[in-house]
């Protein structure tokens, strides 16, 4: 996936635990596939997984996971890979890594109006959060600062997007009224990868390592990264979304979607046909379907 990743084995993963954490020496040790983009995933017995950045740029994420995911899991009421424990560089391997608990469930598929009714609560709850925090510095700007950046990405996969209506899209985003500067705690990628259903229900949150401080309009990504357009309506209904917040939250997810297409396409399939059709989905509720 990327020219950078490293290549992680059982064995390897195996040793760092017995050496450095051998209360869990005996417990079998199984690869995951990969469902992110910089790091892998170890389950490790039934309760446990470890943890591991396979990038450079994934290689801090110990240490903020490990300062925010039980602390703002706990004030959501929502379960997420707490870490246990901390290991050292070692095998091979470069970083420091992460024991964490099991999250039981699997990956949202339908977008229903019960789904939409749990997205829009963990939002809420969020944004309710009355706690200190970092600034999350990807969603703490003007959209208009990201225009260079966005038209780049858009025009290297002109051949397979209409570029003018998405050009027009992001457009309407940047007009829509700013975003007055009071952060509000954002858990900063929620993707359908992130979230853990059981029986429909949202009941699981990952990957806190972008959790901070931004525009509100910063978490509104499943509108269009996984809800269809009853259940969209259904979660801005449940917000009481105004119209300024969920147009910058649809350039949001644009520039998500548009960041990811042109480094994906070649190197990991799935991911790009997902940021295909959240552009799709923003076109349809920005009424610029093609």
């Amino acid at each position: 996936m990327h020219d950078d990743e490293l290549t992680l084995t059982t064995d390897q993963v195996r040793a760092l635990v017995a050496d450095q954490h051998p209360r869990w020496r005996d417990l079998p040790v199984r690869a995951l596939p990969h469902r992110g983009t910089d790091h892998a995933m170890f389950r490790l017995g039934d309760d446990l997984a470890v943890r591991m950045a396979r990038i450079v740029g994934a290689r801090d994420a110990v240490e903020h996971e490990a300062a925010s995911t039980e602390r703002l899991a706990t004030l959501l009421g929502v379960e997420a890979p707490v870490p246990v424990a901390v290991g050292e560089p070692g095998h091979g391997y470069p970083w420091r890594w992460s024991v964490v608990r099991w999250v039981d469930g699997a990956t949202p598929t339908e977008p229903t109006p019960a789904l939409a009714d749990d997205l829009a609560d963990v939002v809420l709850r969020l944004r309710a959060l009355d706690v200190p925090g970092r600034v999350n510095a990807r969603r703490a700007h003007p959209l208009a600062d990201l225009t260079d950046l966005l038209v780049a990405d858009a025009r290297a996969v002109r051949d397979e997007i209409p570029l003018d209506l998405v050009l027009r899209a992001w457009e309407v985003s940047c007009a829509a009224d700013p975003w007055d500067g009071v952060g509000v705690w954002l858990h900063g990628d929620l993707a359908p990868g992130n979230l853990v259903v059981r029986d429909g229900r949202l009941v699981g949150l990952l990957d806190w390592g972008g959790a901070g401080l931004g525009d509100p309009a910063g978490d509104l990504g499943p509108a269009w990264n996984l809800l269809d357009a009853p259940s969209r309506a259904v979660f801005r209904a449940a917000l009481g979304e105004d119209d300024a917040t969920w147009v910058r939250g649809r350039g949001w997810a644009l520039r998500q979607a548009l960041l990811q297409l042109p480094y994906y396409r070649t190197r990991y399939v799935p991911l790009a046909d997902h940021a295909r059709a959240t552009i799709r989905a923003v076109l349809q509720d920005a009424g610029l379907t093609p």
